[in-house]
This record gives C-alpha cells, structure tokens and sequence, in this order.
C-alpha cells in the first residue's frame, strides 16, 4: 500500500515537469527583465496618437507580465517606436446606395525598436506591429475615428508585446 500511493504520488507531481511560470521568451531576449518605454513618435499628422500609443504600449506590457515596466536607469532595455500610419477604410457599405459606407476600419501600424540600455547602438529586436478597429459612421465621422483609434492603438500595443514575450 505504501509502494503504491509513493508510486501515485510521483505520477502526479511529474505530470507537470515541463511547466514553467510566466512567458516563453525569445532566446536573444532571455537576459532582459526589465524594459522602458520612451514616449513613442507621431509620424502621422493624428493629434495626441504619439500619447495614446504609449499608453497603450506600456498597459499592455504590464498586463502580459513578461517583462517589468522600468524607469531608463535600471532598464535592461528600451523600447523605442513611431506610428507610421492611421488609414481608414470602408467595411461595410449602405443597402441603399454602395457608395455610402456605414462601418469604417482604422488600420494603425507602429514601426518599434528594442535596444540595449547600456549600449544603444546594440539592437534587441525589431518589428511593426498592426491593429485594428471598426466603428460606425456617425454624424460626426471625426469624433468617431477619434474614438475608435485608443481601440486600434491598444491592439497594435498587445501584438507588440506579444512579439516581445513570445518570438511571434
């Protein structure tokens, strides 16, 4: 009876032998811990995008947990971007007249570099991140891309987290 419940006891406690806490980083990235994110740039002529995107930029870092948000003294690296582009395009047109849209995309890109701290010459990784969201045509189409675009602009941040935390 005790060779038995040893025996379960084994089973049980090496069925979880591979598992590990917290993300699978890249291989190149494995010594960074901590990251600091440098206001991002606007190379769009969108008022306040570069603010939007930064913050969406570091609450998706915190949420992931891979990596610790840092101030640029105790960083290991830094994350460096730009939005290059904000378009907007026709999803969905009008049953009465096809040339009149009723739902609108905003397709964001953010082109973004990962540096070294101590060396910024020394590039980590790089990439462009896209993200997308929809809205309605409202009586005022300005207010209502501006509202749909914090929405874009977060799912760009998290596909560039996730490229960060996870290789892809």
């Amino acid at each position: 009876m005790k060779f038995l419940s040893l025996v379960l006891l084994s089973v049980i406690l090496s069925s979880c032998a591979g598992y590990k806490l917290g993300g699978s980083k890249p291989p190149s990235l494995a010594g960074v811990e901590r990251i600091s994110v440098s206001m991002l740039e606007n190379g769009t002529l969108h008022p306040r995008a570069e603010a939007i995107a930064t913050s969406a930029v570091t609450a998706a870092l915190v949420q992931n947990g891979t990596y610790r948000l840092s101030e640029l003294d105790r960083a290991d690296a830094v994350l460096e971007g730009q939005v290059t582009s904000i378009d907007h395009g026709a999803l969905r047109g009008s049953r009465r007249d096809a040339l009149t849209a009723e739902e609108l995309t905003n397709t964001v890109r953010i082109d973004w570099l990962l540096k070294d701290a101590r060396d910024p010459t020394r590039l980590l990784a790089s990439g462009t991140s896209m993200g997308q969201s929809s809205f309605f045509v409202d009586s005022n189409l300005q207010l209502a891309r501006q509202n749909a675009l914090p929405d874009a602009l977060d799912r760009a941040a998290q596909n560039l987290i996730l490229k960060l935390s996870s290789g892809y």
